[in-house]
């Protein structure tokens, strides 16, 4: 393919995509192929001589799409959407067309001075304090692992990374069961290991953490010779919405002088509406927080937003500086490879201002309100429908529910439930385990959901429950 091709194409591809976008609700939610259907329709060697674009394009669509689920899909209710407006995929197209690699200011100011301005805009959206300053990650994974990569600096005195961990007094960090899987990874690649992630035990109906058993957590640790590093906190746990007492268990880490990070991956978005920042009451005490604007304002995937109260702390864990990375004869830049672990960075922060200015604060803060009314209603009218029972209130636009029939086995009823409505296509739901009984989950956040897409869940999860065997 030639660039002199590409206008032709990329014309064709633009038609194809509204048209997509504008029709993917009449697509099953989820894939409905079988384990090995794409891989076997793939050639299983490559392709020695050049083929024609047209070929390449038809495989796309009689290859690929059958094997896609549609995250972009009105009735996806699973998981937490990874959202791409019209206006975020048109920023993509341009950061690809462009395509520079944004690590360093040199190599193209305006990405480095655009994510400044951009992390500033998130910030006063979020009504953040002015102490703050911000990075783009590539997801809250990154942010949570650079998080804890800091507190293991900081609390090893800044000589893990030239003297290793070994010899060293075992590290603990501190969570409860609700935080992000990512967090184990991070305990992970940071050599802290699996056993000295501390599980807090949680209490109340937001299932947050109990700060004085952190307190005691970390009393009983320092007594038996180990070395606390941090706490990391959850607003809107992936699983049911848990959320920690912020403020408060801010004031235990800070009195013990350990590192807070907050996890808001999800419900950070929904801290631009003023009505819901009672949530993270006392973020403004916290080291580090981030939060996804791919899940709920429409940026698309990948964009984490990581704020610092103090970023030096996390350029000095993470920055080198080999003389081909050094910028001679500029003052006052900002290197933002040295504030993530990649040294490659993508333009991400124009998708954030195509969006912001594209709809407004005030029309992203009437999706995620609209989102969040048609989840409570939901929610209602599951709770009154005989057979169900709700497991954890809402949460924002999250609560789960099991199937529950008088005389029926609940965990085997509410799995088969699960999977029927995920088998019949016209929405897509995720399960979970509460309490160890299962349970499914249903949040709504896709940019094009509608009031009724959501009342045909409730149809949906009615009539497919019906069709179930009848308990013994």
């Amino acid at each position: 393919m030639k660039w002199s091709d590409f206008a032709a194409w990329g014309r064709k591809v633009a038609d194809w995509t509204q048209d997509y976008h504008l029709t993917v609700g009449q697509r099953p939610v989820r894939a409905q192929t079988e384990p090995g259907e794409i891989l076997n329709a793939l050639p299983a060697a490559p392709p020695e001589d050049p083929q024609p674009l047209e070929d390449v394009f038809r495989d796309f669509e009689n290859i690929v799409m059958p094997g896609m689920t549609h995250w972009q899909h009105p009735r996806f209710f699973a998981y937490f959407n990874a959202n791409a407006s019209p206006a975020s995929v048109l920023a993509e197209f341009l950061t690809s067309a462009v395509a520079a690699q944004c690590m360093l200011w040199q190599t193209s100011p305006a990405a480095t001075e655009m994510e400044t301005r951009m992390m500033d805009w998130l910030r006063q959206s979020l009504d953040l304090p002015t102490r703050f300053s911000g990075v783009i990650q590539d997801s809250a994974s990154s942010a949570t692992l650079a998080a804890v990569l800091t507190m293991r600096e900081k609390a090893l005195g800044w000589t893990g990374n030239t003297a290793g961990l070994a010899g060293q007094k075992p590290l603990r960090v501190y969570a409860s069961v609700e935080v992000h899987t990512s967090v184990d990874r991070a305990i992970w690649i940071a050599g802290i290991g699996q056993d000295n992630l501390v599980r807090v035990p949680t209490q109340g109906p937001m299932r947050g953490m109990d700060p004085a058993a952190l307190d005691a957590a970390i009393t009983a640790d320092r007594a038996a010779g180990l070395l606390p590093a941090g706490v990391i906190l959850a607003v809107g746990g992936t699983g049911t919405g848990g959320t920690d007492p912020i403020a408060d268990c801010i004031a235990v880490a800070h009195r013990h002088g350990l590192y807070v990070h907050v996890d808001a991956a999800w419900a950070g978005s929904a801290m631009i509406c003023p009505e819901f920042r009672d949530m993270w009451a006392g973020i403004e005490d916290a080291d580090s927080v981030v939060f996804n604007p791919h899940k709920w304002l429409g940026v698309q995937f990948d964009c984490a937003a990581h704020f610092l109260a103090n970023p030096d702390d996390l350029v000095r864990t993470l920055a080198i500086q080999p003389e081909f990375l050094k910028t001679h004869g500029k003052d006052g830049i900002v290197n933002y490879s040295e504030w993530s672990v990649p040294l490659g960075r993508r333009f991400r922060a124009l998708k954030i201002w195509f969006v912001l200015r594209a709809y407004g604060l005030e029309g992203l803060r009437n999706r995620i309100r609209n989102h969040v009314t048609w989840s409570l209603d939901l929610h209602d009218r599951l709770k009154a429908t005989p057979g169900f029972e709700i497991v954890t209130e809402p949460v924002l636009s999250l609560f789960t529910f099991r199937y529950a029939p008088e005389g029926g086995d609940a965990d085997a009823l509410t799995l088969a439930l699960v999977t029927a409505i995920n088998d019949d296509g016209r929405i897509y739901l995720t399960q979970t385990r509460v309490g160890g009984q299962m349970a499914i989950r249903f949040q709504a956040g896709q940019f094009e959901t509608t009031e009724d897409d959501v009342k045909l869940a409730y149809d949906v999860i009615r009539d497919m429950a019906a069709a179930l065997p009848c308990p013994a």
